[in-house]
């Protein structure tokens, strides 16, 4: 019996140790084919241009192209489900966002798990959130806004689709604010924004990214910020918890693979995202657009998740909005 029990245990090493050897092979010959990041929006928005400048950077490393591929839809989920359903095998990664946490308790029922159904590669970046209006608009701030929007009763706001940050955002903003304005979702970030600059939206909460070259000529006028400081960019924007306290939104970008990707391959996905982040060409693009670059470990990403799906489903919570 104990000469059995030890063939049996060197045949299961010899199983593990096999299955390792044939991980690290592929590894060692990744990637054989060029690599689609999926961006679950519509091009032009912030995550489009970060997606771009980081797959670039990763090209160049990996020796492969690294193609930007828009799913948009349903705030980020018709894209991020094509991803869980890819093969694990590092040639079809997400570009995932704070949305994708939201989505778990927005949805109902929720259309991923994103713990169970992805392998997390990295955070890339934190984009600012900021509250932005048509300058023709008669307001200049935070208290002014609210007054106008009371007294208007009609006041509507864009987002970039039903459940991602500048929605919850807003959504967020108006209860807080005992508001009552129409929501308007979008196929990402652009269609909204050139609906806000052509005077058909009331407010928009957008990526200060996407926003600083109309804040720039002067065509929109930022208000506020939706998190706890105010931008080196736009530091004439006060936080809008100044105005409504505890009000604080938050989000990040980062790159996730299909749950039961190698751990090596991930390993090497990591590393050349975070390469890209540092290269003085992408630092000063970040900077310029008020976008903090961040290049976490998977297993930092990892452990950020659970905390930061249950911060969404409170915001979920205190904004009412739901889909069924």
């Amino acid at each position: 019996m104990k000469k059995r029990a030890f063939l049996q245990t060197v045949a299961g090493a010899g199983v593990a140790w096999v299955a390792g050897a044939s991980r690290s092979a592929n590894a060692a010959v990744y990637p054989t084919m060029p690599i689609t990041l999926v961006v679950p929006l519509a091009p032009g928005g912030s995550a489009d241009g970060i997606a771009r400048l980081v797959a670039q950077g990763m090209a160049r490393g990996l020796a492969q192209p690294v193609v930007v591929d828009n799913r948009a839809g349903a705030g980020g989920s018709i894209g991020a489900t094509y991803v869980a359903r890819a093969k694990p095998d590092g040639h079809t990664l997400l570009y995932a966002t704070s949305s994708h946490s939201a989505n778990m308790s927005l949805y109902r029922p929720a259309p991923f798990d994103l713990v169970k159904d992805y392998a997390p590669v990295t955070i890339l970046a934190r984009p600012p959130l900021v509250m932005v209006v048509n300058s023709n608009l008669p307001v200049s701030s935070v208290p002014d806004f609210i007054k106008w929007a009371k007294a208007s009763g009609q006041a509507n706001y864009g987002s970039a689709g039903n459940g991602t940050s500048s929605h919850l955002a807003a959504a967020l903003f108006s209860k807080m604010a005992s508001l009552q304005m129409q929501h308007i979702p979008f196929k990402g970030g652009s269609p909204a924004n050139l609906e806000l600059l052509a005077g058909r939206l009331d407010v928009v909460f957008a990526p200060m990214v996407e926003v600083l070259p109309h804040l720039e000529s002067g065509k929109l006028k930022a208000l506020g910020m939706a998190g706890p400081t105010r931008s080196p960019r736009m530091p004439q924007a006060a936080p809008i918890a100044d105005t409504l306290p505890g009000y604080d939104v938050q989000i990040w970008h980062g790159i996730m693979a299909p749950a039961g990707t190698d751990p090596a391959i991930v390993a090497v996905l990591a590393r050349e995202a975070q390469k890209a982040l540092q290269t003085p060409e992408m630092k000063k693009q970040l900077a310029a657009d008020g976008t903090e670059a961040v290049g976490s470990t998977p297993l930092a990403f990892a452990n950020l998740l659970p905390s930061d799906i249950a911060s969404w489903a409170q915001l979920v919570k205190l904004s009412g909005a739901v889909i069924e």
